[in-house]
């Protein structure tokens, strides 16, 4: 993040300094615009990676499925048959949405794989370097 940061910094000193020279004035209203918009896509993303949910969520995503597994059972209990169909579906799903909200929030904890995404963003950066 210092680095990001400082290299901002130092793009926007030579944006300037370009500005300041004869003819500049001209070439750089046609890279201002781009400048910009590479500078707010970085503070949106710095952003988009600071901010979480309330811890509040992750509690009621806890007790989600410990308090519809009570019910299920509760209610299973009182019946003359059990059906293990929907005992195993139940749990399937409520373990399956559990963690894709946690993966979604968390994607760099990798369950799944973003690894395409990470290769795709390192070869934009090599192809610039």
């Amino acid at each position: 993040m210092r680095r990001a940061t400082a290299l901002q910094g130092d793009i926007w000193a030579q944006a300037v300094a370009a500005l300041r020279t004869e003819g500049g004035q001209h070439a750089i209203m046609l890279f201002l615009p781009p400048l910009n918009d590479m500078f707010n896509i970085a503070t949106t993303r710095t952003m988009a990676t600071r901010m979480r949910p309330p811890t509040i969520i992750f509690i009621m995503l806890a007790i989600l499925p410990l308090t519809g597994s009570l019910l299920a059972g509760y209610s299973t209990a009182t019946g003359k048959r059990r059906s293990w169909t929907h005992m195993v579906g139940f749990a399937v799903i409520m373990a399956g949405t559990v963690f894709v909200i946690l993966e979604l929030e968390f994607p760099r904890l990798d369950f799944v794989g973003f690894d395409a995404i990470d290769h795709a963003l390192v070869e934009v950066r090599d192809s610039l370097m």
